[in-house]
């Protein structure tokens, strides 16, 4: 196994232009003069947990588990989806913006699905689509990770928090599991049409290692994420570039975002 090391950026940037950059990415040609706070870091998970707090304090210090906040952050980290929603494709779009009153606190936290691939959280590392994946990838908090089944693009948007009210956040991050090729992953954050920008997730530099990527734009609405893990599906038969397949395969797992806050 190869050392482990590990990137670290923080960049407050005022772009100039819309041209792309090999480091960040680029911003939207209808307003190219946005202000983003970007950070990245891959290796193991001690590696890139130092990266994922400096984001955390972005979005704000107070972690919300209970709807009707103006402030702080939530995160999704799967653990405590049910088994009748694990290893299969039936995740409900929804599940993570429960809007009954009388239903758990844990599920209302402002985050939905568009409707496309089915969910698929699995406990398997994947194994049950292919057995190769047991040993190719890890999920940053144990025991479940994420994919868009049948396809390797997933799209979010935010809810009020309970509610089924429009809400946009200000920033935006996750972790990838075992991001082998240069640029095959990344996200793009969009305001309504306009796309506000779009960033390059780091690739591992250890064996089985995450990458995370998260951006906040402090004088911008983000409504909607589109994820790009890898560049193709998790599908029977095929192998990671690193196993001597024809593509980089990616999962995903923790989401982190600042509390949803209705659109004005």
């Amino acid at each position: 196994m190869k050392k482990t090391s590990f990137i670290l950026i923080l960049v407050t940037a005022l772009f100039a232009s819309c041209n792309k950059n090999d480091d960040y990415g680029y911003h939207s040609p209808e307003d190219p003069q946005i202000d983003v706070d970007f950070l990245k870091s891959a290796g193991d998970s001690a590696s890139i947990i130092g990266t994922v707090n400096q984001f955390r304090t972005l979005l704000g210090d107070s972690l919300n588990t209970s709807p009707a906040k103006t402030s702080g952050r939530r995160e999704v980290n799967w653990d405590g989806v049910p088994p009748n929603f694990t290893n299969n494709n039936d995740f409900p779009l929804d599940f993570f913006n429960n809007t009954d009153p009388a239903g758990p606190n844990g599920r209302k936290r402002g985050l939905v699905y568009l409707p496309g691939a089915p969910i698929r959280i699995d406990s398997s590392s994947f194994a049950e689509i292919d057995a190769s994946y047991a040993a190719q990838f890890s999920p940053f908090s144990r025991k479940r990770a994420v994919i868009s089944a049948n396809s390797n693009i997933t799209e979010i948007v935010f809810k009020v928090p309970g509610t089924e009210t429009d809400a946009s956040v200000k920033g935006f991050g996750l972790i990838f599991s075992d991001v082998d090729s240069d640029k095959s992953t990344f996200v793009e954050y969009y305001d309504g049409a306009k796309l506000l920008g779009q960033f390059y997730a780091p690739t591992r530099n250890d064996n089985g290692g995450f990458s995370f990527l998260g951006a906040r734009f402090p004088n911008d609405k983000i409504t909607k994420v589109r994820i790009t893990a890898g560049s193709g599906a998790l599908a029977a038969g095929y192998k990671d570039v690193s196993d001597g397949g024809d593509r980089d395969l990616v999962v995903y797992d923790d989401f982190f975002y600042d509390e949803p806050t209705p659109l004005n």
